[in-house]
């Protein structure tokens, strides 16, 4: 084992107690209240109105996403007591919006957003990257998120490309996630668990294609439908993070959303809210001529985008 290799369990150690001392290090009045109080919210103000108005007019053409993602949370916050943690799953193909969603949701959850100090973010290729080390990664997760629950009870953590983590290793966190009252002797039922995953992308993509063939809009899309094809998709791929999981195993997952693959128009949609974000002018012939310019599948009749809105920003400049 090389030098590089010996290093990796210390140095993916090191990054989760830095990130998991990071609200010991950022006390305020807040962190205050924290360690006194059993009520303590933690930088926690949720503005549902706010979140639903933004959703409605900055996400393009994810109805099920809206609809989903205001449900959860509604049905969550209005339990003083909630039995449970809530475990979001976003699924779907790149560029779709799944990370921007995410970010939104604890923009207007928590004081901070993705710089809140009880908001908690894992990538596979940063935390994880070794599978020959899979057993310190299940230690030092389980660890982190039992440190940052026990300082903070009302925490989310967003585990990003649940696609590329090492099988097995997600179920260290099942005991957080169920409807015990107490885990470590702590309770954690008011935490937030949102996993981000391409799988399913591709199930997805072909029901919604099916619809299109069928001459239905891509609204009509079952949504029961869906969850029951992105769980099947995700449990049964050895390559998935959810492979053979208890997590979905045992429905621990309370809401599986959807992200549909965007149709040139919604692409457009994202072009013009680009170029308004970048202070450029927002002309037609711009517009069209970025949103040709992206992959379109399938290949004969080019329907829906390969890469969603995701290469958006970086094509503009190729048009002025």
């Amino acid at each position: 084992m090389g030098p590089a290799a010996a290093a990796a369990p210390a140095l993916a150690l090191a990054l989760l107690l830095a990130a998991a001392a990071r609200p010991a290090a950022a006390w305020d009045l807040w962190a205050l209240r924290c360690g006194f109080s059993a009520d303590c919210e933690c930088g926690f103000g949720p503005d549902l109105r706010g979140l639903e108005c933004d959703l409605a007019r900055n996400l393009v053409g994810q109805p099920l996403v809206r609809q989903q993602v205001m449900k959860g949370l509604r049905e969550f916050l209005e339990k003083q007591n909630p039995v449970k943690p809530l475990v979001m799953s976003f699924h779907g193909s790149t560029g779709t919006g799944k990370t921007y969603v995410s970010s939104m949701l604890v923009r207007y959850l928590f004081q901070g957003g993705l710089q809140s100090p009880y908001v908690h973010q894992f990538s596979p290729l940063v935390h994880f990257p070794h599978a020959e080390h899979i057993e310190q990664y299940k230690e030092n997760l389980k660890r982190w998120i039992q440190g940052n629950l026990t300082n903070c009870g009302r925490s989310a953590f967003l585990f990003d490309e649940m696609d590329k983590m090492h099988p097995g290793l997600i179920d260290v966190i099942i005991p957080f996630l169920g409807p015990s009252w107490v885990v470590y002797g702590n309770n954690y039922r008011k935490a937030i668990f949102i996993f981000i995953s391409n799988a399913g992308g591709e199930q997805i993509n072909e029901m919604t294609l099916d619809l299109w063939r069928a001459h239905k809009d891509r609204e009509e899309i079952s949504l029961q439908d869906l969850e029951s094809a992105i769980s099947k998709a995700v449990f049964e791929n050895p390559q998935s993070g959810f492979w053979k999981s208890g997590i979905i195993n045992e429905h621990l997952i309370d809401f599986i959303v959807p992200f549909l693959p965007l149709k040139h128009h919604h692409v457009k949609q994202c072009v013009i809210s680009e170029l308004g974000q970048q202070g450029l002018e927002v002309r037609s012939d711009v517009v069209q001529e970025v949103a040709d310019s992206i992959p379109y599948f399938p290949e004969e009749e080019k329907i829906f985008s390969s890469t969603g809105c995701k290469t958006v920003a970086s094509r503009i400049s190729f048009f002025f």
